[in-house]
């Protein structure tokens, strides 16, 4: 028992370390690409904070969602919450499985790239359109009477900066569209498509057809930014996928061939391969079998002594 224990962890370890090597590899390739995904959504907090600065209370707005679905209020507001950080969570820790799980089908750094791509492609809609017009926060601080429904000027641009935790967890302004559903559905449908649990890709999307209803009912946002999420995201999503590169599949790349070739590679590597056969040597390097040439002609190792003997006179 303490054997095979002992076999299995050290195969484990040589996953592990196999695993940190090719994604440091592609980490040195796309480190660019991930931390200007990383710092736009610094950009994206920067501009929700600028929004509550100029939010105005007022009465909260008519809405359908609010009809139908009672207010939680600040006591039970935490359930929205909690989902979100468990859905948060869980993409995160399933983005790095292929560190420790056999069955690989993605590549981190590249799925990470193409994440932080669908959101920051969706954040820079949502900006544009809450600094276009501001409704007043139905979120229970954001409303007439609340003192942090307005924030007083900055005394510092240190104060303008520094947006956590006060900036995520107590805004106002930043409605159209609900940035808590451009995450859901982006790690949703990412899941969507290189996961393989087919119970767990329907088990997603429930978990985020309950995300949008608990919004709505704890009022951080109206319905109207939830409808507007579901649709603008699935489209980002749709049409940014089309522009980027395709994610190569595990199960039939090499690594070797995880990298882009330049031009010169692409350009040489056939000529290359035409060259090797045009010399009788093989384009599949697991073709490792001796070959004779006799009179122009290539021959196996097999025939080569029979018609050598024949040429020579013999039976």
């Amino acid at each position: 028992m303490n054997l095979y224990i002992g076999r299995e962890s050290s195969k484990l370890w040589k996953r592990v370390c196999a695993e940190t090597t090719t994604e440091i590899i592609l980490l040195a390739e796309n480190w660019k690409y991930l931390l200007g995904g990383l710092v736009c959504q610094y950009i994206h907090g920067l501009a929700a904070r600028g929004v509550h600065y100029i939010h105005r209370p007022g009465p909260v707005l008519q809405d359908v969602g609010f009809y139908l679905l009672p207010e939680l209020g600040p006591d039970k507001a935490y359930l929205s919450e909690t989902l979100f950080s468990f859905i948060f969570l869980s993409f995160f820790l399933w983005s790095f499985h292929p560190f420790i799980l056999k069955t690989k089908k993605i590549y981190t750094v590249l799925l990470w790239c193409r994440v932080l791509a669908f959101l920051v492609a969706s954040q820079i809609l949502r900006i544009l359109t809450f600094y276009s017009t501001q409704l007043p926060g139905p979120n229970y601080h954001c409303r007439e009477g609340s003192k942090l429904a307005t924030l007083p000027p900055p005394k510092s641009i240190l104060e303008v900066f520094l947006i956590f935790p006060r900036g995520v967890l107590y805004g106002c302004g930043d409605l159209i569209f609900s940035s808590h559903m451009i995450f859901t559905l982006v790690f949703v449908r990412s899941y969507q498509i290189y996961g393989t649990q087919r119970f767990i890709k329907q088990l997603a999307w429930l978990l985020a057809i309950v995300q949008s209803f608990l919004i709505v009912a704890s009022r951080k946002h109206y319905t109207v930014d939830v409808v507007v999420a579901w649709y603008t995201v699935n489209l980002v999503v749709f049409f940014v996928d089309k522009k980027l590169p395709e994610l190569p599949d595990r199960t039939n790349v090499a690594v070797s061939t995880l990298l882009p070739l330049s031009t010169k590679d692409r350009d040489t590597k056939p000529k290359d391969e035409n060259h090797k056969l045009i010399n009788g040597n093989s384009g599949d390097p697991a073709d490792r079998r001796l070959r004779t040439q006799v009179n122009g002609k290539i021959l196996e190792e097999g025939n080569a002594v029979h018609i050598n003997g024949s040429m020579n006179g013999g039976t």
